[in-house]
């Protein structure tokens, strides 16, 4: 990763953490939901999907990012709510989340369960009080997020992926999991980037096609790692998926096809990069990110 990307994440990061804090120092909430809120939101995640949706808009436009400040609040709330019900005991029963104890872990089960609520209707509510936004945005990012986190999106994926469990998916199977899961938000987050930077539908054409197999790419990273990372940076154990009974890349290709499928989609997003006229931006050096990132 080149110092110009590591800096770009790291800003990027620091700009959403100071933005949470802010925030919530003027939301009116009752303590232990607001102190359940921003455990899970501070607990030291990578901000992946507001860096995606700052260097599209930024791949674009020499405009300042923060028209776009709090719609990137807006889908890492999502993000969080959707780790945050992941964990519970009825899903995926985990106790560790980033190195820490998992929300319900650390304050109980009901409360996870609200935080998790709250940070989804509250994301919505941030995006429509936006004074960097016209109207016409407004619209088009609350209608983008609803549509990409929603039944047609992420919880489709969530819910195609428990139906998974214990079965013998094929590879079409685990693509399309993954479209939904984790692709979704992704997409959510180059698309409407670029859009708010005044992009043509061709190009927001043509991105959407890299954002689908960055999606990919991101998905086939993390099925490596849990089968050969290091728990301490990964903030968690590995081995997951096996205990878990999921169909992974490498359970399906073994770990030497996984990471050729990765070479795969990797060369398909630079084909759709190059389309939509983005090479050499920062989306370009954040597709090899995503696909050599070790945590």
């Amino acid at each position: 990763m080149t110092n110009k990307v590591d800096s770009f994440i790291e800003e990027s990061k620091r700009l959403t953490d100071n933005a949470f804090q802010s925030h919530f120092e003027h939301c009116e909430i009752p303590e232990q939901l607001k102190n359940s809120m921003l455990y899970s939101l501070l607990a030291g995640g990578k901000r992946l999907r507001p860096v995606l949706l700052f260097a599209s808009y930024s791949s674009f436009t020499n405009n300042s990012i923060s028209k776009t400040k709090k719609t990137a609040m807006a889908l890492e709330m999502i993000h969080t709510y959707s780790l945050i019900h992941d964990d519970l005991p009825a899903m995926d029963d985990d106790d560790l989340r980033r190195g820490v104890a998992t929300n319900h872990k650390k304050f109980d089960e009901a409360t996870a369960i609200l935080a998790g609520d709250a940070l989804l209707t509250n994301s919505f509510e941030l995006i429509s009080e936006d004074e960097h936004l016209s109207d016409k945005e407004k619209v088009y990012v609350i209608q983008s997020l609803a549509k990409s986190s929603g039944p047609a999106g992420m919880v489709a994926g969530q819910i195609l992926d428990m139906e998974g469990e214990g079965k013998k998916l094929n590879i079409q199977d685990l693509e399309k999991i993954h479209e939904y899961k984790t692709g979704q938000l992704i997409t959510f987050a180059i698309l409407t980037g670029a859009y708010l930077a005044g992009v043509s539908k061709n190009t927001l054409e043509h991105l959407k096609q890299f954002a689908y197999y960055l999606g990919l790419i991101f998905q086939v990273q993390d099925d490596i790692l849990d089968l050969v990372g290091d728990p301490e940076k990964l903030g968690k154990p590995v081995g997951s998926d096996q205990e878990n009974d999921k169909s992974t890349y490498p359970g399906l290709l073994g770990l030497d096809g996984a990471i050729n499928q990765k070479k795969h989609y990797i060369k398909s997003a630079e084909q759709a990069l190059d389309a939509s006229k983005a090479n050499g931006t920062l989306l370009s050096e954040l597709l090899y990110y995503f696909g050599q990132r070790d945590h």
